[in-house]
């Protein structure tokens, strides 16, 4: 075979031809890219797949009997048991069940401390009360205690909480998790604004990890609620001793 130039014009280096099956073993062209196609096809696949296993996600005990007609019999009685499972393991971890209101002095030990138990979620509300976003949150916040008992509740005004904490700020939530506050969400500009729901809250819980996002708690609707990145508040300031002003 005769040697081939090395300035060779190519039109197309991805075309199936005879030219270029030459230039490609001598090295003058790489070789042609794999075809994207079956990895795509291996995708849907393995999504539809995965849809099909995790198709009872989410789904309460009422609404996996509805479906006894419709799924073999010895899987849903599996599933079913590992409902009831984590039913029963959500109600023995249901301690708290209500709102607590905070005193400054006990915030160490009723917030920081109690946080290698469990979430805390504070809530630090409009010292004025005529804070439209703070009544927002505080009658949420007495649904989700109820609803969540796993998970701590906690409220207190925050001017009483941060000497001269800016009235603006409110209402401001704290999450804590082992001794740190592990995010913070000021005022409901990052959720929905006044049209925040128990849901955009539910996000929040499952975003964090106080709750699993598979909770059979959990709303249909949370998935699809946005909820942005969280404002910095300094850690560890909440409760310092020398009370420092946040702007």
């Amino acid at each position: 075979m005769p040697d081939v130039p090395v300035n060779v014009p190519v039109d197309d280096p991805n075309a199936d031809t005879e030219w270029n099956d030459i230039l490609r073993k001598h090295g003058i062209i790489p070789e042609k890219p794999p075809s994207p196609t079956p990895m795509i096809e291996e995708a849907l696949l393995e999504a539809r797949r995965l849809a099909h296993e995790n198709r009872l996600e989410g789904k309460d005990i009422d609404e996996l009997a509805e479906l006894e007609d419709e799924e073999d019999e010895a899987f849903l009685e599996q599933y079913r048991k590992k409902r009831f499972e984590e039913l029963s393991t959500i109600n023995s971890a249901s301690i708290y069940n209500q709102v607590y209101h905070l005193q400054k002095p006990d915030y160490s030990k009723d917030v920081t401390e109690a946080s290698s138990n469990a979430y805390v979620f504070v809530l630090l509300t409009s010292s004025q009360g005529t804070n439209v976003e703070s009544r927002i949150l505080i009658d949420l916040w007495s649904e989700l205690a109820r609803r969540f008992g796993d998970v701590k509740f906690c409220q207190i005004r925050a001017d009483l909480c941060i000497e001269g904490y800016p009235e603006k700020n409110t209402p401001t939530v704290l999450v804590y998790k082992d001794g740190d506050i592990k995010r913070q969400i000021v005022t409901l500009r990052e959720l929905r604004g006044k049209q925040t729901k128990e849901a955009d809250l539910e996000k929040v819980l499952a975003d964090v990890g106080a709750v699993s996002k598979g909770d059979p708690r959990l709303r249909r609707e949370t998935g699809d609620v946005e909820a942005s990145g969280s404002s910095k508040i300094r850690r560890g300031a909440v409760g310092a001793d020398d009370d420092s002003d946040w702007d």
